[in-house]
């Protein structure tokens, strides 16, 4: 059998960068992208064809269907297309709605939901072709439920979860499978900003009492890599029993 190919967008760390060596280690050809971190995307492709696959490493913007584009052209030389596509990247923002600029209200719009629409977008045609294919969001359980002070976080993750849904519906006639993961509390940088007082109060809250591993996370994305095919438009919360 030929190989598969994995598009793992915002890879360069965290949750991004354990999915992405999760399919290296299994034997996919690898895509990974950031928008900012060079150095640490190049670390990360070292990582992957340590397990002696191919990898392909893109910095932009998924965000900018320009950038997209441009990735998904170099894919197509590389490796023909992709046969799992994970919209991973995304940025937070905490404050209060009143004093959020529309600035940073589009940014997190962009980064978090239009980068999800760009990539699925372009990653249809060839799973259309192909009559295959998996469509894994990344999301948050703030996708379901939001939450206070990180509003438009939560109003680009249910809108994820919206997409996700509607897609798998749109796509299901095609064999393509369009799932997401609501993560909880991850122990990734995203999260590094709270005091050791705040985390304590916050694994209080979790029955687990703990925070998620990304490679938790990667083991979930893979197994529904295998997922009958009649799993789709799901919405699947990995949160510990916290939500």
């Amino acid at each position: 059998m030929s190989r598969k190919t994995v598009l793992v967008t915002g890879a360069s760390r965290g949750i991004g960068k354990a999915i992405a060596i999760k399919f290296a280690r299994k034997g996919y050809n690898v895509v990974i992208s950031c928008i900012r971190n060079e150095d640490r995307l190049m670390q990360t492709k070292k990582e992957i064809e340590n397990y002696q696959v191919p990898c392909l490493a893109y910095m932009g913007d998924m965000g900018d269907m320009d950038c997209c584009k441009e990735l998904f052209a170099k894919i197509k030389k590389q490796f023909g297309g992709i046969d799992v596509l994970v919209n991973n990247a995304g940025v937070s923002y905490i404050g209060l709605l009143q004093d959020m600029s529309s600035e940073d209200w589009d940014k997190i719009l962009h980064m978090n939901l239009t980068s999800v629409f760009n990539c699925c977008k372009l990653a249809i045609p060839y799973m259309v072709h192909q009559k295959q294919g998996k469509i894994i969001n990344i999301s948050s359980v703030w996708g379901v439920c939001g939450a206070s002070c990180e509003a438009a976080y939560s109003a680009s993750k249910g809108g994820v979860g919206a997409l996700t849904q509607a897609l798998a519906k749109e796509l299901a006639p095609s064999g393509i499978q369009v799932n997401a993961i609501a993560c909880g509390a991850i122990d990734t940088e995203m999260n590094g900003f709270l005091s050791a007082e705040e985390e304590e109060a916050l694994l209080d809250e979790i029955p687990a009492g703990r925070m998620g591993r990304p490679e938790e996370v990667a083991d979930v994305v893979f197994a529904m890599t295998g997922s009958p095919d009649y799993l789709t438009g799901q919405i699947l919360r990995l949160d510990g029993g916290w939500i």
